[in-house]
């Protein structure tokens, strides 16, 4: 509770307010960046598959080039999706098999000149024309996003994080996936009332 009494003067009925508000500001997070990832995951998924049928391939899991990290995300997401070989392997069940992680550090730099110039650019086609500034804009609100949610999935405080600042972010990388799409994760997420609830 540190962090709650510190930010209430010690007032212990203040600083259980804010717990509890806490953690409805954490159940907002998780229902916003989830939608965020799968709107984010799908767009991404479905640029991979057409770079990987213009290359000849059915699929791009197996054939990505990834460095060591990448490669080990997609065995595990493989071997989860399919219980240990025990079922077929479905492409769809990969893909949600891999984690937010995976697909925010697809669009990093490190995979600038494999992925990203010839296909993920085209994911977010509302996003800047300059395909490095994309780049960029992209992968500084999947860190964002990511950060708050990894915060409020093991339950730690989020109550000195700007949530309006991470709503304005999960709309507009939502939104240069597609406009329609980005004002929908407006209507539909919580974090606005939430943030304009925190007890003072």
């Amino acid at each position: 509770m540190s962090s709650y009494l510190h930010a209430c003067g010690e007032d212990i009925s203040r600083s259980l307010r804010l717990y509890e508000w806490n953690m409805s500001a954490g159940s907002a997070v998780m229902a916003t960046t989830g939608t965020v990832e799968v709107i984010v995951r799908n767009a991404i998924d479905r640029q991979l598959l057409s770079w990987a049928r213009r290359k000849g391939h059915q699929d791009w899991v197996g054939v990505l080039p990834l460095d060591q990290r990448g490669r080990d995300d997609v065995a595990k997401a493989r071997s989860r999706a399919t219980l240990r070989g025990r079922r077929p392997e479905e492409h769809g069940r990969v893909v949600a098999e891999l984690s937010f992680g995976f697909w925010r550090y697809l669009v990093s730099q490190r995979y600038h000149a494999s992925s990203w110039v010839p296909s993920l650019h085209k994911a977010f086609p509302g996003a800047a024309p300059d395909i490095r500034k994309r780049r960029r804009d992209v992968e500084r609100r999947l860190v964002s996003l990511m950060l708050v949610r990894n915060r409020a999935a093991h339950h730690e405080p989020i109550h000195r994080r700007d949530l309006l600042a991470d709503l304005e972010d999960a709309i507009e990388l939502v939104g240069w996936v597609h406009p329609e799409a980005g004002a929908w994760v407006g209507t539909v997420s919580a974090l606005r009332q939430v943030a304009n609830a925190r007890p003072t």
